[in-house]
């Protein structure tokens, strides 16, 4: 198996140190990612500017861009290398519910949609995490049996994991997105020179905990794997859209 590793916290994360330790073990492993933390970049690309790749003495290519910027790099055969699998992480902090609409380490994964099988981000549920090593196990096991999983093209694997050893590790819930209060609003500051600047705020209260959801899971101790799809078409809406849309044109 071939596996791309990418991330949002940057090159030297030591989220993707374990990761790429782990895997290496029974793959064959590229690691492409953003020279800085670029958390929240969700899917954007780098249209601007041209980007620089530079391979540290680790192995691991750092690029001045985005995940994604970096796994369409790592996908496109430019470091001579042509993975089967996509893997994002390892992620210091959740991504869950709302979160994954701006997650990078969600949008590195997505851009790893076309690969022979589907991508994994994953995420551990603390963002100062002890156990980096019980997410990379899990990951691990997925990828080595990810040949005979059945699901639909371009599904990208969310796996959400309790900062835990493994052996307080619950078992595994297939969930659904729940969901988050909006954030609170930007905070306004003044810099040294008395120019205003803003803050973007964190992120908003769980709401939508319920049995079922990614939140719910990981605060039972249950690893969280939710299947995402690209497709955000609201095929329930269309028929309604379209009533409306007689009426008024």
């Amino acid at each position: 198996m071939k596996v791309l590793i990418s991330n949002d916290d940057g090159v030297f994360a030591p989220g993707l140190a374990t990761l790429a330790k782990v895997l290496r073990q029974d793959c064959e492993i590229e690691v492409v990612a953003p020279d800085r933390n670029r958390s929240g970049a969700s899917n954007s690309l780098t249209l601007d500017r041209p980007l620089e790749a530079f391979r540290h003495e680790n192995g691991f290519v750092g690029v001045n861009g985005t995940p994604t910027d970096c796994v369409h790099l790592g996908t496109s055969g430019v470091f001579d290398f042509e993975p089967d699998i996509v893997v994002s992480g390892i992620n210091a902090g959740a991504n869950m519910g709302d979160d994954v609409l701006y997650s990078g380490t969600v949008a590195a994964a997505t851009e790893g949609r076309h690969r022979k099988f589907p991508p994994i981000a994953v995420s551990v549920a603390n963002h100062h995490p002890q156990y980096f090593e019980t997410a990379a196990e899990i990951v691990c096991l997925m990828v080595a049996g990810i040949a005979k999983v059945n699901l639909a093209p371009r599904t990208v694997l969310n796996v959400n994991v309790p900062d835990l050893p493994m052996d307080q590790i619950q078992g595994v819930h297939v969930t659904r997105l729940g969901h988050r209060s909006l954030a609170d609003k930007p905070v306004k500051v003044k810099d040294p020179r008395g120019c205003e600047r803003y803050w973007i705020a964190g992120v908003g209260e769980v709401l939508d905990r319920e049995p079922g959801t990614d939140f719910f899971a990981i605060e039972q101790g249950y690893v969280s794997i939710t299947p995402l799809q690209i497709d955000m078409t609201q095929y329930e809406a269309m028929d309604n859209l379209g009533s409306w849309l007689e009426g008024i044109l």
